[in-house]
């Protein structure tokens, strides 16, 4: 009971208690749930819990990089971390990383992890837009068919005029996106 509520009040208390209890199940969720980030220290056999997992990265998205092999490619896992912060795409199986649907929730609220993205999804249209709508840069890691958007690059230059220089010809000779910019 003391070390439950140690690792519930601080995740930090895990690095000091016996090995055997970063073991324990229920000690180990008490310190996910607290910080996310307490699955580093976790065993092997926890970092591949999915209900433990799940609820680590509910807490820190990033505890995503410290999930076993099999959760990073768990979509439903990946899902709840790249809605919780973006970046965690980066944590994810190659496989998710080609799913629209999972890439589209991640650059929908950190439009910079488009870099993390497959090649072929850097170069889809909606999934470019919905990136560089939350962070202009972002089309600095899109592929060249988006740079060539009239629509794409308007999205951008309205919230950056010098993004204009990542435009594709189209858009650069275009007189409402020049003007945009």
């Amino acid at each position: 009971e003391v070390v439950l509520a140690a690792v519930s009040n601080n995740w930090r208390a895990l690095l000091c208690v016996d090995a055997g209890l970063r073991e324990d199940r229920e000690v180990v969720l008490a310190a996910v749930r607290s910080c996310g980030l307490a699955l580093r220290v976790a065993c092997p056999k926890l970092r591949a819990d999915r209900e433990v997992v799940l609820a680590a990265v509910q807490s820190y998205a990033a505890a995503l990089q410290y999930a076993s092999e099999e959760l990073q490619r768990d979509r439903e896992v990946v899902l709840a971390a790249v809605n919780r912060s973006g970046s965690a795409l980066e944590y994810a199986d190659q496989e998710l990383r080609n799913d629209s649907e999972v890439v589209l929730a991640s650059v929908s609220n950190y439009g910079a992890s488009l870099q993390s993205a497959s090649k072929d999804l850097r170069s889809d249209r909606d999934i470019v837009l919905a990136a560089v709508s939350n962070d202009w840069m972002a089309i600095t890691y899109s592929g060249e068919r988006p740079r060539a958007d009239r629509e794409v690059m308007l999205t951008v230059v309205s919230q950056h005029g010098q993004a204009l220089s990542y435009a594709g010809a189209g858009p650069r000779e275009d007189r409402e996106v020049v003007l945009a910019a």
